[in-house]
């Protein structure tokens, strides 16, 4: 297996996060949004990162190759969201994602962040099951009756 690293998403990066988000199959894991989105969209989105300083955001890579992005976005009461997207599907079911995980548990302990949790989609079977064995736990589920494409998500938690 490829040795992994978690480095600093850079610019150049924008091109990753347009060719996945543009992926049926996975944004119908992720967000659920079945739009296109644009490259304006993208560049909004880019944009937000790059001048957020509350937020940590990584790129995955594989043996210097980048795979996927994992972040953690800091919300209330010193809860951190994080977010993965393994979005090289050649690199899916292989153990990548929960190694990244875990190195991005060890990268929250560093910074004294205590308590991570995430949301997932509850037909995400195959996540959920990865983040279980990363030491989170499902603790309720979350309610969107106004979103059309994810009216409901599972939030999973890790305290640290």
């Amino acid at each position: 297996m490829a040795r992994i690293f978690l480095r600093k998403i850079r610019p150049g990066d924008k091109d990753f996060f347009a060719k996945w988000w543009r992926d049926k199959e996975l944004v119908k894991l992720t967000s659920g949004v079945s739009r296109k989105i644009s490259d304006k969209e993208v560049d909004e989105y880019f944009h937000e990162i790059f001048i957020n300083d509350k937020d940590r955001h990584f790129m995955v890579t594989a043996d210097g190759r980048t795979i996927g992005h994992l972040s953690l976005v800091k919300r209330k009461n010193n809860w951190y969201e994080t977010q993965i997207v393994i979005g090289e599907k050649e690199f899916w079911g292989k153990g990548y994602g929960p190694r990244s995980i875990m190195l991005l548990i060890g990268k929250a302990r560093r910074l004294g962040i205590e308590n991570i949790y995430l949301e997932v989609r509850p037909a995400n079977t195959r996540a959920i099951r990865v983040y279980e064995r990363c030491g989170f736990h499902k603790s309720g589920k979350i309610k969107y009756p106004g979103d059309k494409f994810l009216k409901e998500t599972l939030r999973m938690e890790l305290d640290l």
